[in-house]
């Protein structure tokens, strides 16, 4: 029977809806105050702007480079505003008059030459660096159920959640151009269950904390950080192997590591990076890592249930497992409508084929198949 604790975790994530709607920003009022800012402070009528879940899109053709950072500036400053995207479009209207209500903003697909920039100050909202919606060490709010083709980790059938976030401080711009950085701390805390014992048993919890700083410059993002990682076992878990050869590892070390970022047209994603371990336990352990990988959330939305596809890969390669290929992949929907504090639900199918990132077992090679629901941003 699967325990209690993750249903009730699966029940938490799944049911967002009535909160959905009561979070929701007034674009309709938001576009009128932008048009109102816009037309009073530079004599500006861009009449294809348009709102949508609190993010302005911009259409920025024509404008020179100081009505450019003028305009994107007053825009990010007004309240309620997630996001402002800018594009150089300048033919076709990237509109989409089907929806109820007035006109909202088609899919970003249309252009192929789009910026964000976010709010700025103490606390702002959104984040320059977006997800890496493969990693499975990613700090986010998750349930998951795998079912693992190896025999090496404990039990077939797997429940695994997490809890994370990443929460910026502060940001700003360099000097007047469009270029933002941010700077903020990133937490997780990722455990496993064996959901074959009798009482479902905590096998292994991972804790990672950092403080970070981030970059963008249109598509371009980077994101650095300085983290702990400790791993502990779970007591019904070491019970059940005290009579074995069971060795726990007192696994705990400090890194650093760099990841960057560039966004293609039409929802694809490459990023890139790699990092370094100190202060180990056990001493033993080599320090180089890398990792890569692919993204793509899809810019068309798939009208029934606002859900939009996505597919990502995530690739990393360790010193310690003498740079062996370990792939996590997954692929689902993503539902617009469905949203808490900003975070969208998604339900996605995933693989892992590799070291398996669970601490204690980091020496373990291990293949599964699972189904999970996540909140990104």
């Amino acid at each position: 029977m699967v325990d209690c604790r993750l249903m009730a975790v699966l029940g938490v994530m799944l049911v967002p809806a009535s909160f959905a709607y009561a979070t929701a920003q007034d674009d309709a009022y938001i576009a009128g105050y932008a048009a109102g800012v816009l037309k009073h402070d530079l004599n500006l009528e861009i009449k294809s702007l348009s709102v949508r879940d609190g993010v302005i899109h911009f259409p920025i053709g024509g404008l020179d480079a100081a009505d450019r950072a003028k305009a994107v500036q007053l825009l990010a400053e007004i309240p309620g505003v997630n996001a402002v995207k800018t594009t150089e479009t300048t033919g076709q209207s990237p509109m989409d008059t089907s929806t109820e209500g007035g006109q909202v903003p088609a899919d970003e697909a249309v252009s192929a030459a789009e910026s964000i920039i976010l709010p700025t100050g103490l606390l702002p909202a959104g984040h320059l660096f977006k997800p890496l919606l493969a990693d499975p060490r990613w700090a986010h709010f998750s349930a998951a159920f795998r079912n693992f083709q190896s025999d090496n980790f404990d039990g077939k059938d797997i429940g695994s959640v997490s809890f994370g976030e990443t929460i910026p401080f502060y940001r700003g711009n360099f000097g007047q151009s469009t270029v933002q950085w941010e700077a903020g701390i990133q937490a997780g805390v990722f455990s496993d269950f064996n959901l074959d014992a009798p009482s479902s048993d905590l096998v292994n919890t991972d804790f990672i904390a950092s403080i970070y700083s981030s970059v963008r410059a249109g598509q371009f993002s980077a994101f650095g950080r300085l983290y702990h990682q400790s791993s502990h076992l779970g007591d019904e878990f070491l019970l059940r192997k005290i009579d074995t050869k069971f060795e726990r590892v007192n696994l705990s070390y400090e890194g650093v590591d760099l990841r960057l970022s560039y966004e293609l047209p039409y929802g694809v994603r490459l990023y890139g990076g790699g990092g370094g371990l100190f202060h180990t336990e056990p001493s033993a352990l080599k320090p180089w890592s890398a990792q890569y990988g692919i993204e793509f959330r899809s810019p068309w939305r798939i009208d029934v249930a606002s859900m939009r596809p996505i597919v990502a890969v995530d690739i990393k390669n360790f010193e310690e497992n003498n740079w062996n290929t370990d792939v996590s992949a997954r692929a689902g929907v993503e539902f617009d409508n469905l949203q808490v504090l900003g975070r969208k639900l998604q339900v996605l199918v995933e693989y892992y084929n590799g070291f398996t990132p669970s601490g204690q077992f980091y020496k373990d090679k291990v293949e599964y198949i699972g189904l999970g629901a996540h909140y990104h941003f």
